[in-house]
């Protein structure tokens, strides 16, 4: 019953703020499908963590509606909020004619994305207890930093090849 919740009052949200960050940056298609492609790579791997981790006993997750222990909605945020539209805010302001004056918000961007998101998950289940997320081990909280590096970084750079194929196809 947790997850269908999710599904029907987080994941409409989540999409309608993603769509109002692609009418604002205005993407090129390349640009678009390649952030699309990023989260994606970055969601895939979050779940395949989540499974492994399941298994090796380091986190689970206690909602409802799982499947195969996976809280699938979950990680559409991943793929369209931290993935696609940073990956497209990253892009958006490493190009044009301001491209050296916000060369410091880029760089944000890549070091702020993955604290925040480990950020989050340490006070949802350290401080707050508050969140589906259950670490089982000692090992949980080193893991799910290196998750958040691992996959931010994964994607972004599936993100930087799809793109710099695109600029090289179009030149």
């Amino acid at each position: 019953m947790d997850i269908q919740l999710y599904t029907i009052h987080v994941v409409p949200f989540v999409i309608i703020v993603y769509a109002i960050f692609v009418l604002f940056i205005r993407p090129t298609r390349a640009v678009w499908l390649a952030s699309l492609a990023g989260g994606l790579v970055m969601a895939l791997i979050n779940a395949l963590i989540d499974l492994l981790a399941y298994y090796a006993s380091w986190w689970h997750y206690t909602a409802s509606g799982l499947i195969l222990r996976l809280p699938l909605p979950f990680y559409l945020t991943p793929m369209l909020i931290y993935g696609g539209v940073v990956y497209m805010l990253i892009w958006r302001f490493s190009h044009g004619p301001q491209q050296r004056s916000r060369r410091w918000l880029v760089w944000i961007f890549l070091i702020g994305v993955p604290l925040i998101g480990f950020g989050r998950d340490l006070l949802d289940v350290v401080v707050t207890n508050s969140s589906y997320l259950v670490w089982s081990s000692a090992l949980a909280g080193p893991i799910d930093f290196v998750l958040w590096l691992g996959m931010f970084f994964a994607g972004y750079a599936v993100f930087r090849i799809m793109t710099r194929r695109s600029q090289s196809v179009s030149v």
